[in-house]
């Protein structure tokens, strides 16, 4: 019985945190603070339920007492300065609020669009650019995935206690800046909302291809980038670069199960099954798609990499591959947000498009770009561009020195398959 009381707290923890979190943060006006609270309120629901039996809204419950928490946090804390008086007024507004049954408070929350704005206050506070990428992604997993410490390092193989002591920094951090917990507006809107995308966008590319270890795709972080965007497409309709961001997302993770074989070894686009493509998640990504270009603002970065996913899902077989598209989409994304990673996709697409030879071209040039020189896929791209004009002994020479570059396990082997399969003879 408790093991399933467990299991069922664990869940409703894990849809509702966020909410929960930032409801309280509203409150208390910082993050860490809040934090605590609910997870006070997460203690008491594992010391109750089990003996209680399971509230008829467990939601509701939690959202209820961790809402009392920070009542009882407020009624603590020293109001000396005029600063405080908003504090004070919350704690006016909640008291008059609180009621004992626990049934009806999380409806009465919903109902409101105060709680929306909480998320998105939570959202932009802990993707501040005031903290580092490593503790804005960890900040942002642990407070709105509602991932566990051990999780988020299991996920990036890294010490649960490096984990631990980079979220607690980012906390620290927040406090001692006085991070406002509030949506910015105006110019600073767009300056944050690009960090926010940016750290969802992290957390689906670890997942979407690891950085290190033996598996290839860690879905679970995939899963919660998605989330994440989605819930921001909700909470910011308005921002054609959100629904951008998500179009990408949808229209990549797509193609999971077709990524690997059963031995959970890659396969690249250009092999996979197609038919293995998850075709609801590229129609959700194709309508996302829609809705950012119907917003009719400046073409972003991320929309111009959902066009481009949107470019291979169109395509029945590899061989449909609108590639001079796909080149011309690479272009304007060098125009939008240039950086070598973008360039060396465009030499990629203009190998495909105009041929090897020109594909070539475009990386020679970035072989001498110092950003790139630990970055794997250079000599990969390099490799395939070389031996697809049949220059085998130059194209092994390159493959194996990407497998040397390659940190995650599963690409290093990959790497070195496709040098060993060449001809000696060049």
């Amino acid at each position: 019985m408790h093991s399933a009381v467990h299991d069922t707290i664990a869940a409703v923890w894990r849809i509702e945190s966020a909410r929960i979190v930032a409801a309280v943060a509203r409150r208390v006006r910082d993050v860490g603070v809040a934090e605590e609270l609910a997870q006070d309120a997460l203690v008491a629901a594992l010391e109750r339920w089990p003996m209680d039996g399971l509230p008829d809204k467990p939601a509701a419950w939690l959202m209820t007492t961790a809402l009392n928490r920070a009542l009882d946090h407020l009624r603590h804390r020293q109001m000396a300065d005029a600063r405080h008086s908003d504090i004070a007024a919350d704690l006016e507004a909640l008291a008059a609020h609180v009621v004992p049954d626990f049934s009806d408070t999380l409806d009465q929350q919903r109902e409101h669009a105060a709680l929306g704005d909480d998320l998105l206050r939570l959202i932009f506070t802990a993707c501040h650019p005031v903290l580092g990428p490593e503790a804005r992604v960890a900040l942002t997993l642990k407070l709105l995935g509602g991932l566990s410490t051990a999780e988020i390092a299991r996920a990036y193989l890294v010490p649960e206690p490096t984990v631990a002591q980079r979220i607690v920094r980012a906390k620290r951090m927040l406090t001692d800046a006085q991070v406002p917990f509030e949506v910015p507006q105006g110019e600073q809107l767009s300056q944050r909302l690009a960090s926010v995308l940016e750290v969802v966008y992290l957390i689906f590319n670890e997942g979407y291809t690891a950085t290190s270890g033996g598996d290839w795709m860690r879905p679970a972080l995939c899963d919660e980038a998605l989330r994440l965007g989605r819930m921001l497409a909700e909470l910011a309709p308005q921002e054609a670069e959100v629904h951008g961001l998500v179009a990408l997302m949808e229209i990549q993770a797509s193609r999971t199960a077709a990524r690997t074989d059963r031995e959970g070894n890659p396969i690249l686009l250009d092999r996979q099954d197609r038919a293995r493509w998850d075709w609801l998640l590229i129609r959700r990504g194709l309508a996302a798609l829609d809705r950012a270009q119907a917003l009719g603002q400046p073409v972003g970065r991320y929309r111009l990499q959902a066009e481009i996913a949107a470019c291979h899902a169109r395509a029945a077989r590899a061989d449909d591959t609108d590639w001079p598209q796909i080149a011309a989409l690479y272009a304007e994304l060098m125009r939008v947000a240039p950086s070598p990673v973008v360039e060396l996709n465009r030499a990629v697409a203009v190998g495909m498009a105009e041929g090897p030879t020109a594909g070539l071209a475009i990386v020679e040039t970035l072989l001498q770009d110092k950003a790139l020189q630990r970055y794997h896929w250079l000599p990969a791209v390099q490799g395939d561009l070389l031996e697809k004009l049949g220059r085998s002994a130059a194209a092994r020479e390159a493959f194996l020195r990407a497998a040397e570059l390659a940190g995650n396990a599963r690409e290093r082997a990959l790497l070195q398959a496709r040098a060993a399969a060449l001809p000696d003879a060049s």
